[in-house]
């Protein structure tokens, strides 16, 4: 699942390199999308979606939280006032988009379920427009249609219950979380970096999840068990690749790419995501899209790709 975290506007790059931020962003997607199916596995193995957050939730604070105690640690100064919005950055946004995300992708398809998930630049989009009465293009009403239009032939609506029903909720939840996490982040943005405020959402989703369900109760027995279809790995080795090169490298990379190429480049760009996924999807866990779930998925794509334009 990728998770853009990207200041608002488009700004120049600062660095003559686009193609260096391309090949940044492009790399992230992928990260993003092999981490899909890790975690699928994962999940497969025994561990809960919620114990798999709260797992991704405390190692990437960890990790991000070393990196800039290293490297500058008067980023992670925080002041009262803006502990309450990181609050609800770190939980409504980090743990619940993740948490749907997870049970989304243990009860269907990785591909369906990151196509419904990214619909939540639209609905930025129209909360822009309706809600906070922001000037947004018409484009967006075309933009409407043809995620809608892609996303009944993604679902294949008129075979009945084809689909499992709570997944495709969980899926929606999970788009709605997004784009919650995308408004929230904007807002914060111009008052602390992006990688800073990452951390401290983070934080608060770990603290939230070990008020849930305390680590003492952690199924530590999971964690030794060869994960089925992973090549007889430890569990816990997916963990160490999901934390690290599923959350902390991919971000740090979107991060990076910033200073060659502006932010709603990047963020087209990352839309590649659910296509790398439907490809990493099929060639390890062997699920397969037909005709007309591919061809929905690209008007989803289409539509997703004019939201991002029309803000």
């Amino acid at each position: 699942m990728v998770e853009p975290l990207l200041p608002a506007g488009d700004s120049p790059p600062r660095e003559p390199h686009p193609f260096l931020g391309y090949a940044m962003v492009l790399t992230a997607a992928t990260l993003w999308a092999v981490n899909g199916a890790v975690s699928k596995v994962i999940l497969d193995s025994g561990l809960s979606s919620l114990r798999l957050s709260e797992v991704r939730s405390t190692g990437a604070f960890l990790g991000l939280a070393l990196v800039l105690a290293l490297v500058a640690p008067q980023r992670l100064r925080v002041s009262r006032r803006e502990l309450p919005m990181l609050a609800l950055f770190g939980i409504a946004g980090l743990a619940f988009v993740q948490w749907f995300y997870f049970v989304a992708i243990h009860r269907m398809s990785l591909a369906v379920a990151l196509l419904i998930q990214y619909l939540a630049p639209l609905l930025v989009a129209l909360f822009s427009r309706f809600v906070l009465h922001l000037e947004v293009r018409r484009r967006i009403w075309l933009a409407l249609t043809l995620a809608l239009v892609g996303l009944s032939f993604v679902l294949e609506i008129w075979g009945g219950a084809g689909l499992d029903g709570i997944g495709v909720g969980a899926s929606l939840l999970a788009a709605t979380s997004y784009a919650l996490y995308i408004l929230i982040a904007e807002r914060e943005i111009g008052r602390r970096d992006a990688i800073s405020l990452t951390t401290y959402g983070f934080l608060f989703a770990s603290l939230f999840w070990a008020v849930v369900q305390p680590w003492w109760a952690f199924p530590a027995g999971v964690v030794d068990d060869a994960a089925s279809g992973a090549w007889g790995l430890p569990v816990w080795s997916l963990m160490v690749w999901m934390i690290v090169l599923g959350t902390i490298v991919p971000f740090g990379l979107l991060v990076g790419s910033l200073s060659f190429i502006p932010a709603t480049r990047a963020s087209i760009t990352a839309m590649i995501e659910p296509v790398a996924a439907t490809v990493v999807a099929w060639l390890w866990l062997g699920e397969e899209l037909g005709a007309p779930q591919l061809g929905g998925g690209a008007l989803v794509l289409a539509g997703i790709l004019l939201a991002q334009t029309a803000r």
